[in-house]
């Protein structure tokens, strides 16, 4: 089978299945190293309960973006 071929046969899965496909080609390039997975999911938690606590406020994704574009436009 070509890498062609291999394209075309993923393309026509349904979008679950390409995506497991997606996600397990990614990770063959850069596998999880279990340390640095640990430290980012304790960032996640620690600003997970920041957002539920108050302390911080989420800021809307069009907003982000829109700060970013305006960053790169001066």
């Amino acid at each position: 089978m070509t890498t062609k071929d291999l394209i075309a046969e993923v393309t026509s899965l349904p979008v679950e299945e390409r995506a497991i496909v997606a996600n397990s080609v990614l990770r063959s390039l850069n596998p999880p190293e279990s340390d640095i997975d640990r430290k980012w999911a304790s960032v996640a938690h620690r600003r997970l309960g920041e957002l539920r606590s108050g302390q911080v406020k989420p800021v809307p994704g069009e907003e982000v973006f829109a700060r970013v574009w305006k960053r790169f436009q001066s």
